[in-house]
């Protein structure tokens, strides 16, 4: 795997702190990776509605300053699949609800795919949860509490032609949340996913207006999806105190 990559680990790329909450009793905390994406906005401005965010992000540190500020959050500019960033950020904050959003994609027919695209697909998708979440597990296992939310897609649940590596990362990121449920659930920490369907947003960036068309026309909602509307579904879900292994499609009932 590509792994011992180097991060850029700042955890104070402003000076901004936390706010403290102004009722008595300390709100919890939540940690979301790939903070900055589409998805990832979405999700920090929603969930800090109800927990003290953490988050991370690779390279846009404009917009991470700015999540900082909106929502009195935390930010760590790094990568997920560096194997100590975890262990890092674990040392500093404590985490009652951990969101594995960060993400990738890539549109390229399999005879086509190199083995650099194959593992950097897995590692972000696969080995990325996998180090926040044994990090992060062992607090919550201690505390009997905790929610893991996983951010997987539509494709992982029915597969996507020319996306063969991109569906296959999410196919496993939901047999890591159905396996890890029922490891974990004796210990009172819940594992759910998400699996999105076209959402708005730069992760599409790759499809013609043909093709989103044509998504649409097969989504019998009628429309794509918004960042937004995942956002709610993970608050849901980390609400959800008797929901656990499941997979949430956020998908305009596309493959039904």
């Amino acid at each position: 795997m590509l792994n011992n990559r180097q991060s850029d680990f700042r955890g104070d790329i402003n000076s901004s702190r936390m706010q403290t909450p102004s009722y008595s009793q300390k709100r919890k905390t939540a940690v979301i990776t790939g903070g900055t994406g589409t998805i990832g906005q979405a999700l920090v401005e929603i969930i800090s509605k109800r927990y003290d965010v953490v988050f991370t992000y690779l390279s846009n540190r404009n917009k991470a300053a700015e999540l900082e500020h909106l929502y009195s959050a935390k930010a760590y500019r790094c990568d997920i699949t560096d194997i100590n960033v975890a262990k890092r950020i674990s040392m500093k904050h404590d985490c009652d609800l951990l969101i594995n959003n960060a993400g990738i994609s890539q549109i390229k027919e399999f005879s086509q795919l190199t083995e650099l695209d194959w593992y950097k697909m897995m590692d972000v998708h696969l080995s990325g949860p996998f180090y926040f979440t044994q990090a992060f597990l062992p607090g919550m296992i201690s505390k009997k509490s905790g929610c893991v939310i996983n951010i997987s897609s539509v494709w992982g649940v029915h597969g996507a032609s020319c996306e063969v590596h991109y569906s296959t990362a999410k196919a496993g990121l939901i047999g890591f949340t159905k396996s890890l449920a029922k490891e974990v659930g004796p210990s009172g920490v819940r594992v759910n996913c998400i699996a999105p369907g076209v959402i708005t947003g730069n992760m599409n960036r790759g499809f013609s207006e043909e093709v989103l068309n044509d998504l649409k026309e097969n989504t019998p909602l009628g429309r794509l999806g918004s960042a937004k509307e995942v956002a709610i579904a993970a608050l849901y879900l980390a609400g959800a105190e008797f929901v656990t292994g499941q997979v949430l499609g956020v998908d305009g009932g596309f493959g039904m």
